[in-house]
């Protein structure tokens, strides 16, 4: 009987040795979601003319202040611009430009533009290693003068290739923001 307790205590004890030993020594890596308090789209009109300043800013992230949304002017009717956007962590001094991190993850990453109103089309000027839109980089053309929308969204880890639509992309949100925008002649 002695036998069986001595049996049955070590092979309790050796089960317990067996779970709680691990075979993974290496940590998993965190990618810790990265703060980003701004936003800044510009767009250059081709041919010349003012460049327009499109910015989003929340200095106080989650807390109880509203974002500062503005825009620097209006756009020209049946008008093409070159498009770019900056993302910015302004918590930190200097400010950390989470747009690097963008590019470096370009795969994992995707800005979408969602327009409304007076705007023709919006295509993507940039990519990312397996061919797919990233959107730091953009054309915007305008059409006939009247009030537009353009919501910018930075998306992580979205679905690629995806019909540039939110629900069509997935992923998570890491910024967005609507502006109000009027086109004139």
């Amino acid at each position: 009987m002695k036998t069986i307790k001595i049996l049955s205590l070590l092979t309790f004890v050796g089960i317990t040795f067996m779970a709680c030993s691990s075979d993974d020594d290496t940590p998993e890596e965190i990618n810790e979601e990265e703060t980003i308090t701004t936003m800044t789209i510009t767009l250059v009109p081709d041919g010349g003319g003012t460049n327009i300043t499109l910015q989003s800013q929340d200095l106080d992230g989650d807390g109880p202040n509203a974002p500062v949304v503005t825009v620097s002017g209006d756009l020209t009717a049946n008008t093409t611009y070159g498009g770019s956007v900056v993302f910015l962590n302004e918590t930190e001094s200097p400010a950390e430009d989470i747009t690097e991190e963008v590019e470096e993850e370009d795969e994992e990453h995707q800005v979408l533009y969602i327009a409304s109103g007076n705007i023709s089309s919006i295509t993507y000027d940039d990519a990312d290693g397996d061919g797919n839109p990233v959107g730091l980089e953009f054309t915007l053309v305008t059409g006939d003068a009247g009030d537009a929308t353009l919501s910018a969204t930075l998306r992580h880890e979205p679905n690629k290739p995806n019909d540039g639509t939110l629900d069509g992309a997935g992923g998570e949100t890491d910024f967005t923001e609507s502006f109000s925008l009027t086109i004139v002649n």
